[in-house]
């Protein structure tokens, strides 16, 4: 969930980590801090600072003692133990402040390590877990700092992505790994080391990816890991992932909505067969035409991706399919056979607990496939194969194009199963030709966004909202409310339509708005009688309709339009107005958007 960056080479000095860290102020942002080596002064230098970067930034500056061509180290957090404040801010150092580290996970035994070492004589300073790791390193200390890191390690259990300088052994960078993300960048004299390719992006776009229980030594001039590993080009472009004349990455990530889909399904759709190309799929072709059931696992706004998928794989693919939320998957005993295939949903490919479950079915022989945005990614390494959805830098913590990716990933799923087994050819060539028309219809939607924005204006007073929606769209509603809560604080909650007369429709009043999504589909009469329910409570109404309804007009209060599509895929239209009503909303609100309290990008602890 934190951010690390570290640097060893001759060219850059700490300035360029801060930039670095920038880009990775999206993984936390309670605290930040940095640690160098002044060759001058034959020391390191230490400075933690509560609050944004911009603290860390004005204390570095005003220290005059940053020096070039010497290693560094910095980090942004989100706490996990310890409070919010400069003590508990990494890097942490031992007794002597010889050695300095920073690290993303958990130490789960720390407070029994931090007894023992207290015992010891060593005296600690904060109340966060990671300082233990820089004692353990102090204790087996002799000269040589990895072989100091890795007789630590062996008494810890937990996770963690680290980077260790040490003033007594200052000509390198030590960095390890177990189940949290961290990769190196590869450039001419000098290397990186990060928890997100985008914080090396500008500098280079060779990375090396670190897997569990590996520990890198890293030199100005080169490199050293236990065992050989491939060098992996970076896909996107440092451009991608600034704002440009956006105010928020939020907007600009929904606004490229389109692009996402375009990105997804380019070079897949097959018109003709009513097929798709599916090229990571192809190793395992054999085997998935022998599957007979389905699991989906996911966390957060992946799971409700994952509940559509479930819809359109029953409907359409004829394959049984079930969804789990990654947190709970892993506790409830599973039963699956060598006919289960499971699929793991994730954006960033390191959610500690979707991690966990994979790692669960793949010690029960089960096939694991993966959607995932991150190439790379620990979870694209470790599945038997997958699915990218291409969806490019997402930097803002609510997520809206790579959901959108991943509705699209899954009913390309849809049609690569159904096509397998029964699904008749003019039922693929009619999804895949939908697909095909869905930009240009996103697009569409994305044109009412000043009036969306007025409808959130006028509800942004309110204190609660229903969001509520019928088969494809129930999951809808649930990303919906959980855009609304992550980023205006506003309390949301995301129902079934069917379950509102089971008690939700108690809170209904003249002050409770109620979002409806309600295309015209199958399901469509159905959700006009929850309408008429909360009209007759006296409750405002937004719906999400499909162009040319004029009836729904006077029976809602507002009413937003989509373009009419195949009924399994309007979820891909009718979210893009829920994630634009969520940004207005927390806009007039004053909110932080791209970065909202509490929450961070990717969460890598469990």
């Amino acid at each position: 969930m934190c951010g690390i960056v570290g640097y060893i080479g001759k060219n850059q000095d700490i300035r360029m980590g801060i930039e670095a860290l920038r880009r990775l102020e999206y993984r936390g942002y309670d605290s930040a801090g940095a640690a160098w080596y002044n060759s001058d002064k034959k020391d390191i230098f230490l400075v933690k600072k509560a609050g944004r970067i911009d603290n860390l930034e004005k204390a570095i500056q005003e220290s005059n003692l940053v020096s070039s061509g010497n290693p560094f180290i910095l980090h942004t957090r989100w706490a996990t133990h310890g409070g919010v404040d400069d003590i508990n801010a990494h890097p942490h150092s031992d007794c002597k402040n010889e050695i300095f580290l920073v690290h993303n996970g958990i130490i789960e035994n720390y407070q029994e390590l931090k007894e023992k070492l207290i015992k010891e004589g060593h005296k600690f300073c904060s109340q966060c877990d990671t300082e233990v790791l820089s004692h353990l390193i102090e204790k087996y200390f002799q000269g040589n700092l990895e072989e100091a890191v890795r007789k630590a390690l062996k008494e810890v259990r937990g996770t963690y992505g680290l980077a260790v300088i040490s003033k007594k052994d200052p000509g390198k960078l030590v960095a390890a790994r177990l189940s949290s993300p961290l990769l190196l960048g590869i450039n001419q004299d000098e290397i990186l080391v990060a928890s997100d390719p985008s914080a090396v992006i500008t500098h280079t776009r060779q990375v090396i990816n670190l897997d569990d229980n590996e520990i890198a030594v890293l030199k100005p001039e080169n490199f050293f890991i236990l065992k050989e590993k491939p060098v992996i080009q970076i896909e996107w472009t440092a451009e991608e992932a600034q704002k440009g004349d956006y105010p928020h990455f939020m907007l600009k990530e929904i606004m490229e909505e389109p692009e996402a889909i375009e990105n997804a399904i380019r070079g897949r759709l097959i018109p003709e067969e009513g097929q798709v190309k599916l090229g990571g799929l192809s190793s395992v072709e054999k085997k998935l035409r022998e599957i007979n059931r389905l699991l989906l696992v996911a966390c957060g706004t992946a799971s409700y991706a994952a509940r559509t998928g479930e819809y359109m794989l029953e409907e359409y693919a004829g394959i049984p399919t079930e969804i789990d939320i990654g947190s709970e998957f892993r506790y409830r005993k599973p039963i699956v056979d060598k006919k289960t295939a499971a699929i793991f949903i994730s954006q960033s490919g390191e959610t500690a607990d979707t991690l966990a479950a994979l790692r669960e079915m793949k010690e029960k022989g089960t096939m694991a496939l993966g959607i995932t945005n991150a190439v790379g990614s620990t979870q694209s390494r470790e599945t038997d194969a997958g699915v990218y959805t291409r969806s490019g830098p997402e930097i803002a913590v609510a997520s809206t194009k790579a959901f959108i990716g991943q509705l699209i990933t899954l009913a390309l799923l849809t049609v690569y199963f159904g096509r397998q087994r029964d699904m008749a050819l003019v039922m693929g060539q009619r999804i895949v030709s939908e697909l095909a028309k869905l930009p240009e219809l996103a697009r569409k939607v994305l044109k009412q966004a000043p009036e969306i924005e007025k409808i959130a204006k006028k509800y942004k007073d309110c204190k609660n909202f229903w969001f509520i929606g019928r088969k494809y769209n129930y999951p809808m509603a649930m990303e919906g409310a959980l855009k609304l809560k992550e980023i205006s604080y506003l309390h949301a909650e995301g129902v079934a339509s069917g379950e509102l007369k089971h008690g939700a429709l108690a809170l209904i009043d003249e002050n409770f708005p109620t979002i409806v999504i309600s295309p015209s589909d199958s399901v469509y009469e159905k959700t006009i009688s929850n309408i008429q329910e909360i009209k007759a409570r006296k409750g405002p109404i937004i719906a999400i309709a499909t162009e040319g309804n004029e009836e729904i007009k006077n029976l809602v209060d507002d009413v937003i339009y989509i373009p009419k599509t195949l009924e399994m895929l309007t979820p891909i239209l009718s979210v893009i107005p829920l994630h634009l009503f969520a940004y207005y909303t927390a806009v007039a609100l004053g909110k932080d958007i791209d970065k909202p309290r509490n929450l961070a990008k990717s969460v890598t602890v469990e």
